[in-house]
Parts: structure tokens; sequence; C-alpha cells
């Protein structure tokens, strides 16, 4: 961690700098943004030591800073000519959430959720008759259990263990009720449309860890994500393949026979 890490308030001081009320600079590492009052607008710049250095089209600007206390002292410049002078202080207890933490949190709730979908599999395949569909399902459970120990391994890989998340975000609402529906009656069509639905909402769920991944140049975590869609994929256009079976399967367990 940089000593410029976390969250500074900046105070002008001298210049032809604007009073600077309400403006925060946000930097992690080898990159940061002054953040304008209200947070809407953040302009960029990388870390260069105890320089900051603004990106194009303000290429040119440099934040020159010296340690002052238990902040810094800094000095606005353009093309090395000094036009301003302020101050940074620390904002205590603002957390900068990074990259990384992110791509940490995301593959955690995969983890969680992919265990989530093995009960709701064993759920399923507890009160499901029909030998085709039981296989598929027995076949997706494996899959599902290599899923979980990649997200495991992908932790891993970041110096991280699996958390005690219990909630994947937005995949609850669909398993919290299966045990509720398999309890009703008519266990094939329910089985087929909340498992549909899972399948979908894990696609999502991989979708955009895949592209948080890609941002933060994790590539391994990137082809996990796409073998795994692939697996989903794959399940989701079975369910689909079978809807005529399911409704036959789920009549007949009501007790409805169709010719």
């Amino acid at each position: 961690m940089s000593e410029l890490d976390g969250v500074w308030d900046v105070r002008r001081t001298g210049g032809l700098l604007p009073p600077l009320i309400g403006v925060r600079k946000e930097i992690h590492e080898t990159h940061g943004k002054t953040l304008l009052p209200g947070g809407a607008i953040g302009v960029p710049f990388d870390v260069v030591g105890l320089e900051l250095h603004y990106r194009a089209p303000l290429a040119g600007f440099v934040d020159t800073l010296v340690p002052h206390g238990s902040g810094f002292s800094g000095r606005a410049t353009f093309r090395r000519r000094t036009f301003g002078r302020f101050e940074l202080m620390p904002i205590k207890g603002a957390v900068v959430s990074t990259l990384n933490e992110q791509l940490i949190k995301h593959i955690d709730e995969a983890h969680a959720m992919e265990q989530n979908v093995l009960r709701m599999l064993d759920a399923m395949i507890s009160t499901t008759d029909d030998p085709e569909i039981l296989q598929e399902l027995e076949h997706h459970k494996i899959e599902t259990e290599g899923h979980a120990n990649r997200m495991r391994a992908r932790l891993e890989a970041h110096g991280a263990q699996p958390s005690t998340v219990k909630q994947a975000a937005g995949i609850l609402a669909a398993l919290a009720k299966v045990p509720l529906d398999l309890v009703r009656g008519e266990k094939a069509g329910r089985n087929a449309r909340d498992g549909y639905a899972t399948e979908h909402l894990e696609i999502a769920s991989y979708e955009l860890l895949k592209r948080i991944a890609q941002r933060a140049h994790d590539e391994e975590t990137v082809s996990e994500c796409d073998l795994i869609i692939e697996q989903e994929r794959a399940m989701a256009e079975t369910i689909a393949a079978n809807w005529e079976r399911f409704t036959e399967l789920s009549l007949r367990e009501a007790g409805i026979l169709v010719r």
C-alpha cells in the first residue's frame, strides 16, 4: 500500500486555484481521481512517486506533493510551472474500494452461489423420479461441484478464502423458495421452472464476474467464467428442450391425464 492510498480532502492554500470546497482525491497505488463536489465527476490521474499526473485532456497538469503533518502540501503545476498551492488532509474512516477487492468479492459471491445451487440440486434429485431427468441433474451436480472448486481456487490465487457470505446477489430469491415448492406437488414442472431461472441467474453472475476480471487483468478467472457460462447455457438449453415433457409430468403429478 502506498503512503498516498486513501481518501483526501483538498484545501486551497494559494495561487490561481478555485476555493476547492468539497473537492476530494481518491488514491489507490498507481492511480486515482480528483472528485468534484458531489462526487459525480472524477478527473483521473496516475501516481508517480509523490506526483499526480493527470490524463488527457489534462495532460501536462501535475500535482507535486510533499509530506506535511498528517497529510501533504501540494503544488499544482502545468508543464512544471506552479500556478497554485493546496494541501491534502486524510478523511478518517473513508474507504476506497479497489478493483481487486471488487474482484475478490464477486468471486466469493460466485462460490457462495454455487453452494446454494448444490443444495437446490440435491433437493431436486431427491424428488425426481424420471430416469433421464435424474441423469441430467446428477451430471449437472458434478459440474456445479467443479464450478465451486474453480471459484475457491481463484479466491486462493488472490490470497483469499471463502467467506461466510450466505447470499449471492440476485440469486437467493430464486433459491430460497425451492424447498417450499418441493412440498407443494407438481415437482417436475416446478423443478424445471426454478432450474431454468437459476441457470440464467448464474449466467448473468458469471458474465458480470468475467467483465470485472477482464478489467483487473485476471485472465485465469476470465477463462473459468467462459467455461462455466458454457456449461450453464447447456443446462438451460437441456431444460428448454424438454418443456413438453416437464408439462406432462407436472400434470400427471397433479392427477390430470391429458390425451
